[in-house]
């Protein structure tokens, strides 16, 4: 007998463009020319731009000159050497995008339209001991869903094409309001060659975990295939020691039940630590031998999503509660981080979650219009504490629920949720976004109105739910994002359910001042658009059109309306309503930055402040829209496609921090709140201080405060009256005086108002900046090459100098800007030092 042998099929192979009518065994009679080298897994115009046969699909407006791309047929040929046969051989194809047929040897082995659904093939009577030759063609999704759509009709959709709602393809591929038309082919994911004796062709654990003993019970399952004796389970703490094991005779589906004393919880980001244990299938022969094993990586919690009376008001709450823990979801969306997949590697996805545990989040939704993610994306979501929640692949349209439809995505969900529900950070699954909202749109759903005439419901309603409570019965299943339960009501009730808030942005275009008004138990999406960093739009736009106003910059924000693109338009409101701005494209990033960083700390503070005492969970949650893009782009993310992370995603760390504080300033008062996401409570001293702007303190006040464990609380404090504008200035300081969270807020809007003429110095302490002022400064933004600051996009006032870290020495020159204020350099040295800024 012999033992499970896996072989990465990745290099070798060639890319050609293929003439229609030419299959199988006549591709390889292209000519040598013909064919260029490929990447797998990779994609037709990663290949292409490799070769040097295409410009950068990103640069300019080239996106327009490369849709000749994906008019095309592609095919993908491997020549292997089939070595000594094992007993069983099979070839896996994890992802194939998306109309493909496969030849091996010149004889078809099978036919896939679906990017999300894995293939294994049993080669072992076709597979030859010397040279083999694999073959793939894809067919250009565009037109063969165009050919589906004739027959089963056009639907309405937001969004790209409307044939994309009957291809079972990554729905942003065909165009979104935050990315290009990129309708890619090819091998996106692994292809392999399994050989071997038998293998673990499924293996699933399901947990009892007593929190309060801290014991596990383990139900552990294992599907086999081929011959072999025995199946041996083992549990391997995070150390790697054996704590439970059972040896089992392999008869068929094999299980399994392992206790685990002295357990390690695994918590969400802030809330605890994240062990993982391990667990091993190993498949042995009756002799001892190992003949193939499998792993999963678990985490020993509960999770649960609670929808419980709120104190005081209608509805019900919806969050998430881990190891009866209740806890304030923030966090934000996410979107696939490229257009071309295979360029996201693991440590870019390891960057990216990383940056979002950074900014003290603690959710991710991966949504709906992308891709069931990487397997290094839930890696490092479970070793960082992030939770996910997972839609399922559908997106902003009415999507067809015919027979074949059906059975494609069954088994597309089936795969997702055998792959993905072992992960300890897979906190929901949910059947689509924004589904039902354009159905209500449409006149399909709402009051009155028939099941029937929204179609998809059996998907989201019925097949969904189906196969989550059949694979993966302990996690929650929700229909849709935005969804309302019940009949009667629209999906954006803000009382039950989660919610996506754009009347800010988009609909009445309400100013961000205002998101306390569009608050939901559950914000699931909001956002306010900006540019990208000057150096990223600088590299993608040429240089006779790097000014705010020229069509590539626009061409470069996608974001638009039923009548057409109008971001632009919706970005110039913003601007216009809050500030005075230059006139040059590093004016615009400044400005447009600006703007989105003071509209998240507004809706995250305005959302978080309702999250109250037990019982009192008005808002569970609040996931941004987005967190990344996938190229150079004016969108709503927090950080650009070039990892940079903008202003904002500094306004959302220190509104998420484990405590965080918030002040705003109204008539003879300031409303303040202390926001408190750990698991002990605090007592604390708040000290409010306002200024006007030529830096004289009008007021101050001392007060002390507890803050419960998992809270928010709310006081007012009296304010005399002030001519003119003024800046309120509330610290959370601990019982030594230490500062733990601040928050400023202005009299606004700014636009009214010159804040220039402070005099600000900064002085260099080891790897810390000293920043004094003698006037409030707004805005502070410090950039340089290789600056790593921990804290930026920084309000001064006047007082003790503020003291930002670096993670890095401070050997370069610092470039330096701020609400009214020209930017100017500060030349670090290794040497303390005053530095005066110019």
């Amino acid at each position: 007998m012999n033992s499970q042998r896996l072989t990465e099929l990745h290099d070798g192979w060639l890319l050609a463009e293929v003439p229609d009518g030419l299959d199988g065994a006549a591709l390889t009679a292209l000519p040598a020319d013909a064919w260029l080298p490929a990447a797998v897994p990779g994609t037709a115009h990663g290949a292409l731009l490799a070769a040097g046969r295409i410009p950068d699909p990103f640069y300019g407006r080239n996106e327009a000159e490369l849709a000749w791309v994906a008019e095309r047929r592609w095919a993908w040929r491997l020549g292997f050497d089939g070595g000594e046969l094992a007993e069983r051989e099979e070839l896996v194809f994890d992802g194939l995008d998306t109309y493909c047929t496969v030849w091996l040897n010149g004889e078809k082995l099978l036919q896939s339209d679906n990017m999300f659904v894995p293939q294994r093939v049993d080669v072992r009577s076709r597979l030859k001991p010397g040279r083999n030759e694999l073959l793939l063609c894809f067919e250009p999704a565009l037109a063969e869903a165009r050919k589906v759509e004739a027959v089963h009709g056009k639907r309405a959709l937001w969004n790209g094409d409307s044939a994309r709602l009957h291809a079972r393809k990554a729905q942003y591929h065909f165009g979104w309001d935050w990315g290009p038309e990129l309708i890619t082919c090819g091998p996106w994911r692994a292809v392999r060659r399994d050989s071997g004796a038998a293998r673990v062709a499924d293996l699933h654990c399901r947990s009892e975990i007593d929190v309060a003993a801290r014991t596990a019970t383990l139900q552990v399952a294992a599907r086999l295939q081929g011959a072999c004796a025995r199946c041996n389970f083992e549990l391997l703490d995070p150390l790697g020691r054996c704590v439970a094991s059972r040896v089992v005779p392999a008869v068929g589906d094999v299980s399994a039940t392992l206790a685990v004393t002295d357990a390690q919880l695994w918590w969400p980001l802030g809330l605890g630590a994240q062990p993982l244990y391990t667990l091993v299938a190993q498949l042995q022969d009756d002799q001892g031998r190992v003949l193939a094993q499998d792993s999963r990586r678990i985490g020993l919690r509960t999770l649960r999503l609670v929808q419980a009376p709120v104190e005081g008001e209608a509805g019900s709450s919806f969050h998430f509660e881990v190891n009866g823990q209740d806890l304030f979801a923030g966090g934000a969306n996410w979107i696939p981080d490229d257009n071309l997949l295979e360029r996201i590697t693991p440590a870019r996805y390891r960057e990216r979650v990383a940056q979002a545990a950074a900014a003290h989040m603690n959710m991710l939704r991966i949504w709906g219009g992308g891709i069931y993610e990487h397997e290094a994306f839930y890696e490092a979501c479970d070793e960082l504490g992030i939770l996910v929640w997972q839609d399922f692949m559908f997106a902003c349209g009415i999507y067809p629920a015919n027979e074949a439809f059906q059975a494609s995505v069954r088994a597309e969900a089936e795969a997702a949720v055998k792959r993905l529900r072992h992960h300890a950070c897979m906190a929901l699954w949910c059947g689509n976004n924004e589904d039902y909202m354009i159905a209500e749109s449409q006149g399909l759903a709402g009051p009155g109105i028939p099941a029937e005439r929204f179609e998809a419901r059996a998907i989201y309603e019925k097949l969904l739910p189906e196969v989550c409570a059949a694979l993966d019965p302990d996690r929650a299943y929700w229909p849709g994002s935005p969804f309302t339960p019940g009949a009667d009501v629209k999906s954006s009730d803000v009382t039950v359910g989660d919610r996506h808030s754009w009347e800010v942005w988009h609909q009445q275009m309400l100013p961000y001042q205002r998101y306390g008004d569009v608050q939901a138990r559950f914000v699931s999406e909001f956002g306010m658009q900006s540019y990208p960093s000057l150096a990223l739009l600088e590299s993608v736009l040429p240089e006779d059109e790097r000014f705010p106003e020229s069509r590539t910059v626009q061409w470069h924000n996608k974001a638009g309306s039923p009548t057409g693109p109008d971001g632009h338009r919706r970005l110039a409101v913003y601007l216009a309503d809050n500030l005075r701005v230059g006139p040059t494209l590093a004016d615009h990033v400044y400005a447009t930055q600006f703007v989105q960083a003071e509209a998240m700390r507004v809706a995250y503070q305005d959302f978080r402040r309702r999250w109250q005492k037990p019982g009192a969970r008005a808002v569970g949650g609040a996931l941004v829209w987005q967190l990344n893009d996938c190229w150079p782009v004016t969108s709503w993310a927090l950080i650009d496609s070039a990892g940079t992370v903008k202003p904002a995603w500094h306004a959302v760390r220190r509104a998420l921090a484990p405590l965080a504080v918030a002040v705003r300033l109204e008539a003879g008062q300031a409303r303040l709140a202390v926001m408190n996401g750990g698991m002990r409570g605090l007592a604390l001293a708040l000290q409010l201080r306002v200024f006007a702007l030529d830096g004289r303190q009008l007021a101050s006040a001392s007060l002390t405060q507890e803050a419960p464990a998992s809270s928010s609380v709310e006081l007012l404090q009296p304010l005399p009256a002030f001519e003119g504008p003024v800046v309120a200035e509330l610290c959370a300081l601990d019982g030594d005086g230490r500062e733990l969270a601040r928050d400023c807020a202005w009299t606004e809007p700014f636009r009214f108002y010159r804040l220039g003429g402070a005099r600000i110095t900064v002085e260099l302490e080891g790897q810390s900046l000293l920043l004094h002022t003698d006037r409030p400064v707004k805005g502070l933004w410090l950039a340089g090459n290789g600056l790593a600051l921990e804290d930026n996009f920084i309000d001064l006032v006047p007082g003790a100098a503020r003291r930002v870290h670096s993670r890095i020495a401070i050997t370069n020159v610092i470039r330096a800007v701020a609400l009214d204020h020209a930017a100017w350099q500060v030349r670090g040295t290794d040497r303390g030092g005053a530095l005066q800024a110019e």
